[in-house]
């Protein structure tokens, strides 16, 4: 079977979530794994006996797909432990779509967990020191995507408040969602005149930092049709990388992200314009700038101009990062998995206040590292496929 004949013969059929407050005090991050993991199989009607394929990765577990087998009693017959950073569980879905058709297993668990913030920041990331950064101090994620703003203002003219946009439009959605805390408005003002962290970046140009678990459950689009649920399809996936770190990226306003979306736009017989929703990783708000332009829905250098002007906000033509996003709906290190499982929310119509109308198509993109591998899903509703 090619990846063309992967189009829509799997489907997410369960979806779990912890929310993002504070873990209970002695909470480890596989109990939010498996809390998430226990609510994605009772949403998609099966059980921890169903499961016989479980991928996962993180940053606080060293094997996590055997931890959280060893939690929840699994025994699958197939396991994934990729990991490439935030965006891994979007590659987890194009591994466990391909081990479902190949018949390596049958019932695909997806999860990740983390106590981030209850850990109060100190936990171990398994990370290579670079020698090439470590001698200056360099202050890992926030200074890299500081740095990539720095060069898409120089290179493109982006301005401060383009970034702020970004954060406003997030902080629009997060104040329609249930699950986000209860922000009050954020203007653009505020997110200038905030605490500087990293230039050009202030402490609202940053994700939040919250505990959290998230899982999927994904079977062939023949069983989720027999399922609690109904099914969102998997349209396309594609993968890409190009380093892993912020000195060895050989362009810092290019990303792979425009390989990886050509590859799922491809299989899943799609182009930007079609897309009604979008979900971008946004731990920086430079992000969803340059994933814009990357995914093929502005031209480069066009992604602050793209974004301005409320655009993504609730009542825009471009709804992005609808439920608030990392920047003001939690992240808990790695975000990714919420790109699913916001996409997921919509196409099946469950987002309440924040749910865009007619909604068929979804795009998920998540990177990992310093843009060092990116990640792209195209979902679809019955009626895409």
């Amino acid at each position: 079977m090619t990846a063309a004949n992967l189009r829509g013969a799997a489907a997410i059929a369960g979806i779990g979530s912890t929310g993002f407050a504070t873990m209970p005090a002695l909470s480890s991050p596989l109990d939010a794994m498996a809390l998430a993991s226990v609510r994605a199989l009772d949403d998609a009607g099966l059980s921890l006996a169903d499961v016989d394929g479980v991928f996962a990765a993180g940053l606080q577990l060293f094997m996590p797909t055997l931890s959280l087998c060893e939690y929840l009693g699994l025994r699958p017959r197939y396991t994934d432990s990729t990991q490439v950073g935030g965006g891994a569980f979007l590659a987890h879905l194009n591994h466990a779509r391909a081990a479902i058709a190949a018949g390596l297993c049958s019932v695909a668990l997806i999860a990740y967990g983390s106590t981030q913030k209850s850990a109060g920041g100190q936990f171990a990331t398994h990370s290579e020191p670079n020698p090439y950064e470590v001698p200056y101090g360099y202050p890992g994620p926030l200074a890299a995507y500081a740095m990539v703003a720095q060069r898409h203002m120089h290179e493109f003219g982006t301005t401060r408040e383009q970034l702020a946009q970004v954060a406003v439009s997030a902080r629009d959605w997060a104040r329609l969602d249930t699950d986000a805390p209860d922000p009050g408005p954020l203007s653009i003002e505020d997110v200038v005149a905030a605490r500087p962290v990293a230039h050009p970046f202030t402490v609202r140009d940053c994700c939040l930092v919250t505990d959290g678990g998230g899982a999927l459950v994904v079977v062939s689009a023949e069983r989720a049709a027999q399922l609690r649920r109904k099914p969102v399809y998997l349209l396309g996936v594609g993968e890409a990388a190009t380093h892993r770190s912020i000195a060895q990226m050989p362009d810092l306003v290019r990303t792979a992200a425009s390989v990886s979306s050509a590859t799922a736009y491809a299989q899943a017989g799609v182009g930007p314009k079609d897309i009604d929703v979008v979900q971008f990783y946004d731990a920086f708000t430079i992000m969803p700038i340059v994933f814009a332009e990357d995914t093929g829905f502005c031209a480069k250098g066009e992604g602050g101009a793209f974004l301005d002007g409320g655009r993504s906000s609730p009542g825009g033509d471009f709804p992005m990062n609808t439920s608030g996003g990392g920047l003001s709906l939690g992240h808990p290190g790695m975000f990714g998995i919420y790109t699913a499982i916001e996409s997921v929310v919509q196409l099946r119509g469950d987002a309440g206040a924040r749910q865009v109308a007619g909604a068929e198509l979804a795009l998920a993109h998540a990177p990992g590292g310093y843009m060092s591998s990116q990640c792209t899903a195209i979902f679809g509703t019955a009626a895409t496929l």
